[in-house]
This record gives C-alpha cells, structure tokens and sequence, in this order.
C-alpha cells in the first residue's frame, strides 16, 4: 500500500543510502485511484531487459497461501502528528533548502515545509517511524538552532485535495486564498501555486469537506474546480465507438450499473460518452471497458475519453472577457472623455453642454453620469466582487484599492451634480471621467496581462506530462505464480492489480512492493509533480504584499486629510487650487490619485513571471528545469561535481579485450556473464551483454539461462547464482569484499587496462577469478572544451566517480579537471558533496545513473544526463534533455539571466511605487504645480503591471553563450 512505498522511500533518502538486494524487477500491488496521476514515479536499480528475450523470463516468483489476500500484507502507519519548530540561524533559501533535505531524509516524514522568513519549520510525520526529538536533532546536525514550538497528534483520516484556480493575477491573490483556507478548521496544511494555478490542501474529512474547501475559495472571489477530493471515489470518463441508438446506450449503462462499486453512470449519446463514479478498491476503468464491449453483439469498442480543455481553455476565455469588457467600457468612456476634456474647447459644443437643465445641473454633467454609470457598476462589477469577497476574510487586495479609488471619484460626482440640481448658486465639477477613465485603463492593463502572462506558461506543459504511458499487467494464480503478462495503457490501471517494474523504469502508479527488493526515489512518489514557480525569492513580495493594501489605504486618506486641513486653514495659497475645483476637490483628488497609483500586482508577478518564462525558455533549448527552487539556486552555483560515465564520457562503452584464466569454455563464460548483467541497468553491463550476443551461435534466440538471487552491490557490481555456479561480476573491492583471491595475472591486466583509460572488470565463478573483462567509454565530443568555459565563469570542476583510480585520473587529465574522487559509493558521492557545501560551494551535480542520485539529492542543483536512467532524471533539480555537457553552461547562464530580470522586475515594481507614491499624493505640486490626475494614476498603475511581465518576456529572447557557439559540440544519441 501507499503507506509502505512511502516508508521505504524515505529509508532510500536517508543521507546513507544502505545496501539492499536490488532484483532485475519489483512486483507493485496498485492500492491507489489513477484518479491521481502519478508523475514523477521511478524505481531504482536494473534496466529493462529490452528485446534480449522473445518471451517473459523471470526469476522464481514467491507463493502466497491460499485465502491470504495481498491486502494482509499491508502496513498501516496509524496516527500522523504535526510538528511545528523554531528555527534559529537561518539567512537565506540555501539555509531552508539545507533544512528541508535534511528532514525529508528522516524515515516517515510526509511534508516538510521551511519558512525562513519567520524561522518556523512546520513538519507532517508519523510517529511510527520518527518522533519530533529527533527532527530537532537532524535540524541542529545542519547547523541551526532548533526549538519544538508545537506538536500535535491528529488521525491517519487526513486527505489531500486538489482544486484549480482561475482568476489568480500575483501572489497577494495566492496569500489571500492560502489565509481563507488556513482559517477553516479541519484544514492542516495548504499551498497555492500561481503558475500551474492550483491549491494542495491538507484536510481532516471529519471536520471539513472538499465542497466547503471549494467554497471558500469562490467566496474569495475566485474560480474554483475540484481536480481530487483525496476520498476513495473516483470517477472516468470513456468513449464509445458503434453506439448509434439510445437503445444500445441505455444497455451499456445499466450493465455497468450492474457492476460491483458502481455509484453513478451518466452518458451522453451526442458525444459518445459514459462518465462513471466508482469505488476504485472494487472496480475500474478496464473493467468497465471489457464489459462494454462485451454488451449485446460485442460491437462496441470503448477506450478512455479524451481530455479537452483545461487550463489554456480557460486562460484564451479570461483573454476575451478582458478584451469584451474593455471595449464595452470605451463605448462609454470615449464619450465622455469627449464631454469633459475635449468639447470644453470647441466654444458651439461647450456651449450646448454647459446648458443648464434643472438649477446649475448642465447637460454634460447629466450625460456624464449617465454613461459612466454603466461602467462603474456593470462593467466594473468584478472589482466590488473581488474587494467584498477579500474584506471578508479579513484581507485587502488590488480590488479594494481600485473599488475605494472609483467610488470615491463617482460618487463625490454624484454629489456634485445633485447639489448643483438643487441649488441656484452651487459651481461644483464633476469626476465622472475619472472613475470611468480609470475602469477602463485597469481592463485594458488587465487584458495585456493576462495575454502576456499567457505566453510566459507556453513551454510549461513540457515539465508536466512525464508520466509513463503504458504498465505492465501480470496475472497470478492462487498461489501467486506469474501465469501471463500484458502491456496496458496506465490509465487503466485499477487497485489490485500487479504491476511489474523493470529496475530503472518509471512506475506508472502508485502502490506497494509485494516482491522483489530495490531502491525507490522518495522525492517522486508524494503526488503528481507540479512545478512551482514559487522560488524562495517569492517571500520578499510575498510579505510586502500582506501589509502593502492596508499601507496604501491609510496613506490615501492622510494624503486626503492632508490636503484638505492644508485648504481649510490655508497653509497654500488659493492660486494653487486649479480653476473649477476648490480645495476639498483638490485634496480629494490626491486622495484617489494616491490609492490608485499604488501597485501591488506589480511586486507579486515579479518573481513568477519570469521564472514561468526561464523555465519554458529552458525547455525549448533543451533544459527542463523543475522550478523556481532549482532555477534560483543554480545562478549561484560556483563548483560543479561530474560522474564520468555517461557524463563527461559517452555512456556507450564497449568491451574491447576479454582474458580467460581458467579452462573455462568462452561460450560458457559469454553465457555465464550474459545472464547475470542482463538484470542490470548500468551502462557497464550492457556492454557486457552486447559483447556476449556477438558470440551467440543460435542468434535468433536471444534468450539467458535463469539468473536466481539476483543481487546489485551498488558501486561495486553484481552476482547471481546460474547453473548453480555463483558468478560475481564487478571491481577489484568487490573480489576483496568476498575474500576472493586476485591473481598476479589478473592483477597485471587490470593495470594494462586502466592505464589506457579503459575500466577493468573482474570475472569470479564459484569463488575464483576466472577472466578479464576491460571496457572503453569514449569521451563525448566537446567534454573538454565545456570544462574550459566553465572555468571562465569562475565555476570550479570536480569529477567523482565508483571507477579506478587510474582510470579516473586518465579521463580528468584528458578534459581538463584537476580535483577526482575515484572508488567512490555513492553514499560517498553525496558526501563528497555535503563536504564541498561545508566548504562554502553551492554545489551542482551532473550525473545520469542510479548510482548519483543520492549526490543529485544533496546537491544545491542535481542536473541529470537525459539519455540516463529514469531514477537519475527524476532525482534531478534539472535535466539535460540533449545529453550535451554545453547544456550544463546554457542551464547555469539561463539561471543568471532569469534572476536579472527577476531583480530588474523588483527594481522597477519598487521604485514604480516608491516614486509614483510620492508624486501622486503632490509631492510636486507646491514647487512645479504638477499633480497626477486619478485616472493618468491609474492608466500608470495598469502600465506598471503589464511592464514587469513584459521584462519577464524578454527572456524570451535569450540566446545560450556566444562561446558555446565557437565549439564543436553536438547532441550525443544514444543507440
């Protein structure tokens, strides 16, 4: 079940990886919905074994006793408690980052969240496996000082639902929603990403509901939309193909009434479509597909329905309401632009708009507030929504400032013209335009928002649909013997099911492990993996536009007071009051001028904007970069730690000589090795099997005999018993391990071999060396020249690696790396890493095998090779898609470039407020008489808005290094 991957995930993450055996394969139990995809899934240890055998070959699967069901087996975790700690010495995001690795190492840590500008550290675990002492212990052991400020126990009941929000413009919406939420009791933990625009929410379903979660949001003032509730009911939608009556529909639906676990079956026949509500612990999307097609003549064929619209649907929608509201608010502002600004001066005209109607009422002013009635009311409506749903819950947002800045211009004018109605004397004016003017400049700064804002996620779907395609479905017998296997779509798989997983493929669910021992990557298995574009840089805008609202409002009506006591009391001459207004008309127009200039949106779309961009960029040039975490972290990255095979080398190696040492036949040792390293993953053994199949006699048939207690020593190599000979296969420390005598000879090859800068690897058959076996990795194209470059970037190099260290020694001289760890774990790599950190690096690792992914994890920045091993890229902060090591430089200077524009972006949306601030409450005005007019402040507020994601969009343009362009590096394939 779900409980026990996670805990064996969490014993994979801890900071010493421990040896386990690792089989060819791992048997999972599915227990979870696909409702929920998983993403980012992926098991540890061997690679498939390909096409190497025409039909399955497994090695002797356990038998269970009859009447014992898998669900038995299950481990149940019980209570889950919330820890919530003090801590002290934390600086910046590296320090939080350091933190939360460091916890979610612990065994039974389910979410580890580090705010670093409070120095709070809120911890989700279960006590089964960890208890809060220790937590504290591992938050000291990293150099900061920790305090338990709260522990609570609550039930294992908790449930984690997804919900989409639209509507969402900058992180002071995303606050506004996480406090509404927080609020609610029940409700344990939440997170709102701007960039995917979705909520995680952790909640008690005892105490409160997914419908109310949803609610919640909506009174908000935002769009919301259920994605999963977290309850054990899900529901699917599937297309029928030869379905031509309501006869032949309505057939289909009452048989799958009929079945077991079945809550609700609705259809439509216009579009060829079933959706059905079920209980995934008793039924499933392929059991409904057999029981379609297998209704009434068996002509109907059924297949998951396919999914349309989503999240750009709703964003080209949000485009044309912002397009049709502006346009419908022109309709009537022009108009009175005209009558306010521009017929003043055409004498005819103003003559026939300054006719008196009722009392000093003219024609103008009756025109004016008519027209601008619908734009203040109607059209504008979604601002007194927006700030009504936000003073609410007890928070203020753009929507506050823009529905106080126009009411107060309408209806100071509604006042104006009805005291002109009623009186012979009374020479008031108007700010009809002003609340309409402002309405429509906001619409407009709206529209070319969310239209820019459109093309900063064009690249970002590319992180998001990394899901494994297909499962392979095994059938067992009572006794559990494997009776057949079939590949599936993984959409269709149901709870129950057995799915086989070759070592270093993705998993494609959810579930436990019913046989077989490998290693599993905790980091990809808590939910499907969203990128955040929240980096910790966020935080900064993040806490400045909690207070920014109340701040602007406060100091729109001092500058208001101000003003008006300065007139009362005539602290100005009257000359600078303009003509038409007197000084309450003055000072009520700095008031709004004020209220209106100030720009929130402008700070919290800063940092999101352009990480959204950075990372589509990324994508486009081959680097798939997993966030605002890794994005920020690598512009800092001054020493880069290198594997070398696969890495700086082809990853293709070749066996280029084979020494016997014993009588052994060479077709039987071909044999012997074969079977055994064709359980393996590592680019080592495949070059072992390949050379092996060069001597086959019977080439058609590719099959190995049966390898039995298959194990894989990580960093050291393999052994397995075939034809009942124990054969171990790896270096010489493994020989060592195993008290296995090295011969003169053997030792005199191993040394030949590593000093042409091949690896050695050493044969024993039932104890006693019995061959030779050296291998040649090429270095890719190039390797020695991106060293070189790097080195320019003041970016220092290190190469880490399990291989010899003659062998190490011979490749770092040849691209230019003067610091290698050889013989190395990979425990060790990882501690090699936490050394250079101690030092005062941030650190970046490259690696693409099973064997760096625990470096990947401890790194600042793990970047993984793409033609590597599934684990590895999974395990990484950033992938490089081409496998070219020039793509390390692009994803180094693409990080560098985005944060100039993130500070850029901060530049320009703090001095926009600190300067525009000032101006519009008249700091100018007693000196040069310039003043801003409300609705030029709000026209400068909606350019504020738009410029920043403007700037993020010239990261568009980014161009990789002009000195990657002058070397001869080329993408390496892979065959």
């Amino acid at each position: 079940m779900r409980e026990l991957l996670f805990r064996n995930l969490h014993k994979q993450r801890a900071s010493t990886e421990r040896e386990i055996d690792a089989h060819a394969y791992f048997h999972i139990n599915i227990n979870t919905s696909m409702a929920t995809k998983l993403l980012a899934l992926a098991c540890i240890g061997s690679e498939s074994h390909g096409n190497l055998s025409p039909r399955p070959h497994y090695p002797s699967m356990p038998k269970y006793p009859k009447g014992v069901s898998v669900q038995e087996s299950n481990l149940e975790l019980g209570s889950e408690a919330k820890a919530v700690f003090s801590v002290m010495g934390m600086t910046c995001s590296a320090c939080a980052g350091s933190v939360e690795k460091a916890i979610k190492r612990l065994p039974g840590i389910r979410e580890a969240v580090i705010d670093v500008l409070n120095n709070k550290a809120q911890v989700l675990f279960y006590p089964t496996f960890v208890n809060a002492e220790t937590i504290r212990e591992t938050i000291e052991d990293v150099g900061f000082e920790a305090k338990l400020i709260e522990d609570e126990i609550y039930d294992r009941s908790t449930q984690v639902c997804r919900i989409r929000i639209n509507g969402m413009t900058c992180t002071s919406c995303t606050s506004t929603i996480e406090s509404a939420l927080q609020a609610i009791r029940g409700v344990q933990m939440v997170q709102v990403a701007l960039a995917t625009e979705e909520a995680e929410i952790h909640y008690d379903p005892k105490i409160v509901s997914y419908n109310q979660l949803v609610k919640t949001i909506e009174d908000t003032g935002y769009e919301a939309m259920l994605i999963s509730s977290g309850e054990d009911i899900s529901k699917i939608d599937l297309k029928i193909d030869g379905v031509r009556t309501d006869h032949s529909m309505r057939a289909i639906k009452e048989s799958l009434q009929a079945l077991p676990g079945v809550q609700d079956v609705n259809m439509s026949l216009k579009h060829n479509k079933i959706s059905v509500s079920y209980k995934p612990e008793m039924t499933g999307p392929r059991t409904f597909i057999n029981e379609i097609e297998s209704t009434g003549s068996r002509s109907f064929k059924a297949s998951i329905y396919p999914k349309v619209g989503g999240r750009e649907t709703h964003r080209k929608e949000e485009i044309k309401q912002y397009y049709r509201s502006f346009l419908w608010s022109l309709v009537f502002t022009v108009p009175i632009f005209l009558t306010s600004m521009v017929f003043l001066y055409i004498p005819g005209i103003k003559h026939a708009f300054d006719t008196e109607i009722v009392n000093m009422m003219s024609v103008g002013m009756l025109l004016r507030w008519v027209l601008s009635t619908p734009v203040q009311f109607i059209i504008g409506r979604r601002f007194y929504s927006g700030s009504y749903k936000a003073l609410g819950h007890g928070s203020a947002n753009m929507d506050v400032l823009i529905a106080l800045g126009t009411n107060g211009a309408y209806f100071y004018s509604v006042y104006s013209v009805l005291r002109a109605a009623t009186s012979k004397d009374f020479k008031g004016t108007d700010f009809f335009e002003t609340s309409a003017m402002l309405i429509s400049f906001i619409l407009l700064g709206k529209y070319l928002e969310v239209l820019a804002k459109g093309k900063t996620s064009e690249a970002i779907a590319k992180l998001m649909d990394l899901a494994p395609g297909t499962a392979t479905l095994l059938t067992l017998d009572d006794e559990g013997n494997v009776m057949s296997e079939e590949e599936i779509d993984s959409q269709l798989i149901q709870k129950n099911d057995v799915i086989k997983v070759i070592p270093g493929a993705k998993v494609a669910s959810d579930g436990f492990v019913i046989w077989g021992q490998s290693h599993v990557n905790e980091s990809m298995i808590t939910g499907e993996a969203r990128p955040l574009a929240k980096a910790p840089v966020q935080k900064f805008a993040d806490r400045i536009s909690k207070y920014f609202v109340p701040l602007v409002i406060i100091f729109s009506f001092s500058t208001w007071l101000a003003w008006f006591l300065a007139g009362k009391f005539h602290w100005y001459p009257d000359s600078w009051i303009p003509f038409s207004m007197d000084d309450f008309e003055l000072a009520l127009q700095f008031g709004i001028s004020v209220m209106v200039i100030a720009c929130p949106c402008a700070l919290g779309l800063a940092t999101p904007t352009a990480v959204m961009v950075g990372t589509g960029v990324g994508a486009t040039q081959g680097v798939l970069i997993k966030g605002g975490q890794a994005l920020e972290s690598a512009h800092k990255v001054n020493c880069i730690v290198f594997d070398k095979t696969g890495t700086l080398t082809v990853g293709k190696p070749v066996v280029i000589d084979k020494r016997l040492l014993t009588s052994i036949a060479v077709q039987d040792f071909n044999e012997l090795i074969a079977a055994t390293e064709v359980n393996s993953e590592h680019p080592l053994a495949k070059a072992i099997v390949e050379h092996a199949k060069k001597f086959r006699e019977d080439g058609e048939n590719l099959a190995w005999p049966e390898a039995q207690d298959f194990i894989s020593i990580t960093g050291h190599g393999v052994k397995a018993i075939v034809r009942n000979k124990e054969i171990i296969i790896g270096n010489k420390s493994l020989m060592l391990d195993h008290n296995i005598a090295i011969p003169l000879d053997a030792e005199d090859i191993l040394a030949e071999a590593e000093g042409k800068a091949q690896t050695g690897i050493l044969v024993s058959i039932d104890r006693e060396v019995a061959g030779v076996l050296a291998i040649s990795d090429p270095l890719k194209p190039g390797a020695k020249e991106a060293i070189s470059v790097l080195g320019t970037m003041k970016i220092r190099s290190i190469m880490v690696t399990g291989d010899n260290f003659r062998t190490a020694n011979s490749i770092a001289n040849e691209v230019g790396i003067k610091t290698v760890v050889a013989e190395a774990k990979p425990e060790q790599k990882a501690e090699k890493v936490k050394d250079l950190q101690a030092s005062g690096y941030t650190v970046a690792m490259v690696g693409d095998g099973v064997n760096d992914s625990p470096a990947l994890v401890a790194a600042d920045v793990g970047m993984a090779i793409g033609a590597g091993t599934d684990i590895a890229i999974e395990a990484a902060d950033i992938v490089l898609m081409k496998s070219n090591l020039e793509d390390v430089i692009t994803a180094i200077d693409l990080s560098r470039r985005t944060f100039f524009h993130i500070r850029l972006n901060y530049f320009w949306a703090l001095g926009y407020n600190v300067i525009g601030i000032p101006i519009a409450a008249g700091i100018l005005f007693p000196s040069t008489r310039f003043r801003l007019p409300p609705w030029i402040a709000g026209a400068a507020m909606a350019a504020s808005s738009v410029s920043v994601v403007c700037c993020s969009l010239l990261l568009k343009y980014y161009r990789r290094p002009k000195k990657l362009d002058k070397l001869e590096m080329h993408g390496i394939k892979i065959e």
